[in-house]
């Protein structure tokens, strides 16, 4: 049994009022977090560590070098200081980002990443896109300039980029989308077809439209490699570009670092994308519900470690909900094979970490979903770790009862107890904190 908060989850959806409001915190805690620049989040102004943050002072100190290469600019050797694999490449023809104007179904946008470090490059673009996640933050945008300099900057967003980057789509927080749109012949989304967010849940039919896709999926259909003939959804042939293994019929990818837009890689980035936007989302929760609660128990003169109901029912909704895309909740069921078309799979895989049987998270299954253990490779992650302790705790505990068979709630149904033996025994080996907690 779950003894966290005892009695409050089964309360989650009673209705909450507030009676008054006080200098500091907003009148309603269903909405603090989407002010970012107040306490306690202070998105804008707190000092971030993030691989990029970390790669510039590096930088500033001399301890590190950028190189210019005549093609591609700083992108390869900001992959190189930040990790970030060729294999991750995928292409995006519409035009949904910052240098839209430079983007057409003839010269995609390409992106690149890791776990934590988004790329973003144009051809003939004037910057080179990048994001990171700082542990507490989430999302931090920045820019690097395409001009050959003795001394590159990366230079922070402060606003433009969470125009887009923070929103219903990304759970309000500061984070990542994939939009799958009805692109024109100019990469323009004909918006009154709508566009869809993409994640792990996403019918497989609804996905990647206005991007590139390499790889075999069998009988799924995508909407990638495909453009709208007119504002009818049906002008959008989903047969003319299913399973296609190279691009050439298509565009040129001579000026890219791959030929690829690996299938595989782009369902990583489904789940990573809205994983990353959970763990903001929690952990901005959880500091808005304690921050709520200093302020007010200094105002009503109780107890400094007093925790009114709203906060613990706000501290476990966000804790239910970054649980249940953790492990795959709701995941869209493949029902053909997938494969990729690059060194994607073999490179992610190898990243580990594996237990004594050889095992990680990272193993995928692609037969019937995207990975042979259903829990996220982020719960390894720095973020999940920097979790407030009350959210963490709770998200850790619940995980163990679901992992036991204790929790036998309808949302992990689709978690067999051999998945739920393995994934404890993989986790119990590889992240020493849980193996402490579940003793």
């Amino acid at each position: 049994m779950n003894t966290y908060f005892p009695s409050v989850r089964k309360s989650l959806l009673a209705g909450v009022a507030l009676l008054a409001s006080a200098p500091g915190i907003a009148s309603s805690p269903c909405h603090a977090q989407q002010d970012i620049d107040r306490p306690p989040i202070n998105y804008h102004t707190a000092e971030v560590a993030d691989p990029v943050a970390l790669l510039q002072a590096a930088l500033d100190a001399g301890n590190a070098k950028l190189e210019w290469d005549d093609q591609h600019g700083w992108l390869p050797s900001l992959m190189k200081q930040l990790d970030v694999p060729e294999s991750s490449q995928t292409l995006v023809f519409s035009k949904t980002s910052l240098q839209f104007a430079k983007i057409t179904p003839q010269r995609p946008r390409a992106l690149y990443y890791n776990d934590e470090v988004y790329l973003g490059v144009v051809q003939y673009g004037d910057v080179v896109e990048i994001s990171a996640v700082d542990p507490h933050q989430g999302a931090i945008f920045y820019s690097l300039e395409q001009k050959n300099s003795d001394a590159p900057k990366i230079k922070r967003d402060r606003g433009q980029c969470t125009a887009c980057h923070q929103g219903h789509r990304t759970q309000d927080v500061p984070g990542y989308l994939l939009r799958s749109v009805y692109p024109a012949s100019d990469g323009n989304p004909i918006f009154s077809l709508g566009s869809t967010t993409s994640d792990q849940t996403t019918d497989f039919r609804q996905r990647y439209g206005g991007w590139y896709v390499t790889g075999k999926h069998g009988a799924l259909r995508h909407r990638g490699n495909a453009i709208a003939e007119n504002e009818s959804a049906q002008s959008l042939d989903l047969e003319e570009g299913a399973n296609l293994s190279d691009l050439s019929s298509l565009i040129s990818t001579q000026p890219y670092l791959t030929p690829h837009s690996d299938l595989v890689a782009l369902m990583v980035l489904d789940h990573q994308s809205q994983m990353h936007n959970f763990i903001t989302k929690a952990n901005y929760e959880a500091r808005q519900a304690n921050h709520y609660d200093e302020t007010w128990n200094k105002i009503l003169e109780r107890p400094a470690d007093y925790q009114a109901d709203v906060s613990k029912r706000r501290i476990i909704k966000a804790g239910d909900a970054l649980l249940q895309y953790m492990l795959f909740s709701e995941e869209y069921q493949l029902s053909s094979p997938v494969e990729g078309s690059s060194s994607f799979v073999e490179e992610f895989q190898a990243l580990g970490p594996r237990d004594s049987q050889g095992r990680s998270l990272r193993d995928f299954d692609l037969q019937t979903r995207i990975f042979k253990y259903p829990c996220s490779y982020l719960i390894y992650s720095e973020s999940f770790d920097a979790l407030p302790s009350q959210l963490r705790d709770y998200v850790v505990t619940r995980l163990g009862e679901v992992l036991q068979g204790e929790d036998t709630s309808p949302e992990f149904a689709h978690l067999s107890a051999a998945d739920r033996t393995a994934i404890r025994e993989i986790l119990m080996e590889t992240k020493p904190s849980l193996a402490e907690a579940w003793k």
